[in-house]
């Protein structure tokens, strides 16, 4: 049993630097087809794949009790958080961004629980975002990408409620929302980059960024959801801004200051806090 715990921590951790290494590789193919074309590439290669694998044209909605409004909420709702996040890359740094950007399920789940000892966790979170503008020593935080990041934030916080009420058709539902995003991120895309987006050398980098944000983390999320407590993958979802700080780093030699790492540690011991003990409290 905690062999089978510790393959699902692997594969939980494993997502997320999947995901993490995916955007750090984006922000890498802006200068080619821009931010909405990066997104066209993510969302357009993954629903292909996506729709091979799960065929969701035998998705039978209304046996599942998933309306088609609230599929269409939830594809819509995909690809704005999509658009929006890689817009906010375009101006900030990833981890600054991602910092940002899991504010939207950490409010989500605050607001679900509605227990006072969670304005905790909140005034953490807003020191955490303190710390971050203090930190701008060098003046590289546009106040464009703290915009898009927060509207980033707002939709992946609408996605996890809208997600749950989609969930039921498993990975067909996850095709189906993938497609619909795609037909709004794609012409977008292709208005901003063209025939860029179509260069070989585009289209494979687009597929590796398809792979390590979307199909890869998604089979080692579902994998390890299903063995771990939710407490737990919360927890190691917290530390999300912290691998994206390390990917940036990496992969665009993007550096942060010291007080700006302290904010991040703040949002990240938030995203923590929610996670563990809001879930130990609904559980007594």
């Amino acid at each position: 049993m905690s062999s089978q715990r510790n393959t699902a921590f692997a594969a939980a951790f494993a997502g997320m630097v999947s995901v993490q290494s995916g955007a750090a590789f984006a922000k890498s193919l802006f200068p080619l087809v821009g931010s909405e074309g990066v997104a066209a590439l993510r969302l357009g290669i993954s629903s292909l794949v996506l729709i091979a694998v799960f065929r969701p044209w035998n998705l039978n909605l209304r046996q599942l009790g998933i309306s088609w409004r609230t599929m269409l909420a939830y594809g819509v709702t995909l690809a704005l958080m999509n658009l929006l996040i890689y817009r906010a890359f375009a101006y900030i740094p990833v981890s600054i961004a991602i910092s940002i950007e899991v504010m939207g399920p950490l409010v989500a789940a605050l607001l679900s629980s509605r227990k006072t000892t969670d304005l905790v966790w909140i005034a953490l979170a807003a020191l955490g975002m303190v710390w971050l503008a203090i930190g701008d020593v060098h003046g590289e935080i546009d106040i464009r990408g703290v915009l898009f990041a927060l509207a980033a934030a707002l939709f992946w916080g609408v996605y996890v409620i809208v997600g749950r009420k989609a969930s039921g058709g498993g990975g067909r539902t996850v095709a189906m929302g993938m497609s619909i995003a795609a037909l709004i991120a794609v012409p977008l895309g292709m208005l901003q980059a063209g025939t860029a987006l179509l260069v070989p050398h585009v289209l494979w980098i687009g597929l590796g960024v398809a792979v390590l944000s979307s199909m890869l983390p998604f089979l080692l999320d579902i994998y390890a959801m299903r063995r771990l407590p939710a407490r737990v993958f919360g927890v190691l979802l917290s530390g999300s801004p912290a691998v994206s700080a390390i990917a940036g780093w990496w992969v665009l030699h993007e550096t942060l200051t010291i007080t700006q790492c302290v904010g991040i540690g703040c949002v990240m011991a938030a995203c923590a806090g929610c996670a563990l003990f809001s879930r130990q409290q609904t559980d007594v």
